[in-house]
């Protein structure tokens, strides 16, 4: 009897230090599935970004945008390549093609037609017009209005009245050309009077007005 209660003892002992084992070997076990897990968890970098996260690029900016940017310019400011008048220059007479031409009416006057020839827009002194007539002393004295300079395009005129002589003025000398000059400056240019030659006792000129029907008024 005694025998077989050591016996039963020391199968009960055997049987707990199997059962030990086996759960020791199952806690291994999964110790070893979780260290050979990979981990999910990011650290904090020492940016406090967390690692593997995207950081900004150092990169400069594309080669669009640096095109874009080379190739721009800041606006300009009006007037600040041109002057007041635009930068175009003064009327010159040697720049300009002038016919003189006897009028119907008013009686004993002409129509001087300047065209700018240049080829160029150029600023007209509307005022400082100068005709010389031949035989008489000086130049013309001015007569009607002043107008107000202008910008006169390649190809286009300006027109002025000539007066040659009063009705109620005796004599005078025959004329067949006169002086043109935009200003007195200025080397006058010689032109023949279309429908001449005329009769000359006194010499008046009007500014340069945009139509003939103008310069014909005074």
């Amino acid at each position: 009897m005694a025998h077989t209660a050591r016996s039963r003892r020391t199968a009960a002992a055997l049987a707990v230090l199997s059962l030990g084992v086996l759960t020791l070997t199952a806690c291994n076990g999964d110790g070893d599935k979780d260290a050979a897990a990979p981990s999910t968890a990011t650290s904090p970098s020492p940016s406090g970004t967390s690692q593997g996260a995207d950081t900004p690029s150092t990169a400069g900016p594309s080669e669009g945008d640096s095109g874009a940017s080379a190739g721009s310019t800041a606006p300009s400011e009006p007037g600040a390549e041109d002057d007041q008048d635009g930068g175009v220059g003064m009327c010159e007479t040697k720049d300009f093609g002038y016919k003189v031409t006897v009028a119907s009416s008013p009686v004993n006057h002409a129509l001087l037609t300047a065209t700018n020839t240049s080829g160029d827009p150029c600023l007209l002194a509307a005022n400082e017009l100068v005709i010389t007539i031949p035989g008489l002393d000086g130049s013309a004295e001015h007569a009607g209005p002043e107008v107000k300079d202008r910008m006169l395009k390649a190809g286009e005129s300006a027109y002025a009245g000539i007066l040659f002589a009063r009705a109620d003025t005796a004599g005078g000398k025959s004329a067949d050309k006169v002086e043109v000059a935009l200003s007195a400056a200025e080397s006058p240019s010689p032109v023949a009077i279309d429908g001449g030659p005329v009769t000359v006792n006194d010499g008046q000129v009007t500014s340069l007005f945009s139509t003939a029907e103008d310069a014909l008024t005074y």
